[in-house]
């Protein structure tokens, strides 16, 4: 109702504004006339009526067209104004399925552009909104499972008191994953957000790939895996170091996670002398990703068919590519010859971080 109060007064300002305009166009002609002495061009049928020095039926005629055109400008103004106002109300309370262009008619004009425009903010409105009930749903899925291995752990504990150095290492493996999937939780809403971090500095981007492969080496031949990585020169660039590390660590150890028994993570780094960018190549041998997932393995919680036991948050990935995309990158996933998967990013020297 306050949409139509507002759209209607808009309705009459336009009336009342052309109606004055017109009015006052006709005034000063009759002051023109009266100032001057002269009279209009004699006509004895419309010389009979006068409305002081302006015969009756010009003026009427005049009169019905100021009203009619006052009446039709008015109308075809706020008539979609009155539409965006109803469309602005139903997002308000919830609708965000609402779509308004397709009630503007046939116009052409700047009120359906921004008709357009509206739709186009309410279908982004509605992905969002989707996507974080969906992303709410799998963080609830995601704390209620160590949870319940928490609560289970400790029924057994008080039951069999005998257990206790099983139990106490079990409770400790599940608190550790839960302090593991808060702090991606948080570092995936400080990404969202674009602020918390420290600012972009000037680190050679080899230097940290070199310490994360160090570590990951580490790791890998704890597994019966190895790592080798070819890199070589340097590659200073302004990037947020923290978030960098992070990114590169994700896809690393990730493809350490997958890749078989016995087999090598092979990381490949060029430096793009045209683009002045980095592009580095992570190779495992693992099972590999399908195509349809290719995408897909980029969003939080996302998990492939045969990977439910492998032990990981699910987002890694999610995080990297947020990274890569604050410093102006790009992180992409595609099927390796001969099985397995290749992650591909590219990170250019500099890049301007929103505020």
């Amino acid at each position: 109702m306050a949409g139509t109060r507002r759209t209607g007064r808009l309705f009459w300002k336009f009336f009342l504004s052309q109606w004055a305009g017109m009015t006052l166009t006709l005034v000063c002609v009759t002051f023109y006339f009266h100032l001057t002495g002269r009279r209009p061009p004699p006509n004895d049928a419309e010389m009979m009526l006068l409305f002081g020095l302006v015969p009756v039926v010009p003026l009427g005629s005049v009169l019905v067209t100021m009203l009619l055109t006052s009446a039709g400008l008015a109308w075809y103004l706020s008539r979609p104004i009155r539409h965006l106002s109803w469309a602005l109300h139903r997002v308000a309370e919830g609708h965000l399925d609402t779509r308004v262009q397709d009630r503007m008619g046939r116009r052409n004009d700047e009120i359906v552009d921004l008709a357009g425009d509206f739709d186009r903010m309410a279908r982004q409105l509605q992905q969002v909104t989707e996507s974080r009930n969906l992303l709410l749903h799998d963080i609830s899925h995601e704390l209620r499972s160590p949870l319940a291995r928490l609560q289970l752990a400790i029924g057994l504990l008080r039951q069999s008191p005998e257990q206790t150095d099983a139990m106490l290492d079990r409770i400790e493996r599940e608190s550790q994953r839960l302090d593991a999937l808060i702090e991606e939780l948080l570092t995936w809403h400080r990404l969202e957000a674009g602020a918390g971090f420290t600012p972009a500095s000037r680190i050679d981007v080899l230097d940290l790939l070199q310490a994360i492969a160090e570590d990951a080496q580490f790791e890998a031949q704890a597994q019966g895996k190895s790592l080798r990585l070819e890199a070589q020169g340097q590659f200073v660039a302004e990037v947020h170091g923290e978030l960098i590390y992070r990114a590169f660590e994700n896809v690393i150890r990730n493809a350490i996670k997958f890749t078989s028994a016995g087999s090598e993570v092979q990381v490949r780094v060029e430096i793009d002398a045209a683009t002045d960018s980095l592009n580095c190549w992570i190779e495992d041998q693992g099972p590999g990703v399908p195509p349809d997932m290719l995408d897909r393995i980029f969003e939080p919680f996302a998990r492939v068919a045969g990977s439910e036991n492998v032990q990981g948050v699910g987002l890694g990935l999610a995080i990297a590519q947020r990274a890569f995309a604050l410093h102006g990158g790009e992180i992409r996933a595609q099927a390796r010859p001969g099985g397995g998967l290749t992650m591909r990013m590219a990170l250019p020297r500099s890049h301007i971080y929103p505020a």
